[in-house]
């Protein structure tokens, strides 16, 4: 899955929006005004990454902290959250090691695990106006 088809996809969540608040080189995705996924160019100088993400787009998102350190193990292009609290984010190199439909996962998870922790009031608008399949996959 190439950036554009991360972004694709993560725009497609109902009702996320994309931001820049840290400038032009980072996209932000929200839903209800809480970040669920990030999207950026690395450039190989990010400390502590050993050049990983170097040249590659990497997508910042959301996750169980049992699911993330399973999930880091099983593929060397996630690692521990890049600027975020790395018990609770992961990021993914998307370097066209990570099965596309895996990614898609992710991204449903991070997006269902940000929906959950909405204000009950703004979760259940959410809910009036999708279904829950759509919201929590």
């Amino acid at each position: 899955m190439d950036s554009q088809q991360a972004k694709q996809y993560v725009l497609s969540k109902p009702e996320a929006i994309e931001d820049h608040p840290f400038g032009p080189d980072v996209a932000v995705f929200k839903v209800k005004g809480k970040m669920f996924a990030t999207l950026a160019l690395g450039d190989g100088k990010e400390k502590g990454t050993q050049g990983k993400m170097a040249g590659h787009w990497c997508m910042n998102l959301k996750c169980n902290p049992d699911h993330a350190d399973a999930i880091r193990s099983t593929f060397t292009a996630v690692i521990p959250g890049y600027h975020m609290n790395k018990k609770h984010w992961n990021t993914l190199i998307l370097d066209g090691t990570i099965p596309a439909s895996e990614i898609e996962k992710l991204i449903d998870h991070s997006y269902s695990l940000v929906v959950k922790s909405l204000k009950k009031s703004e979760r259940e608008l959410l809910e009036l106006h999708h279904s829950e399949k759509d919201l929590h996959q």
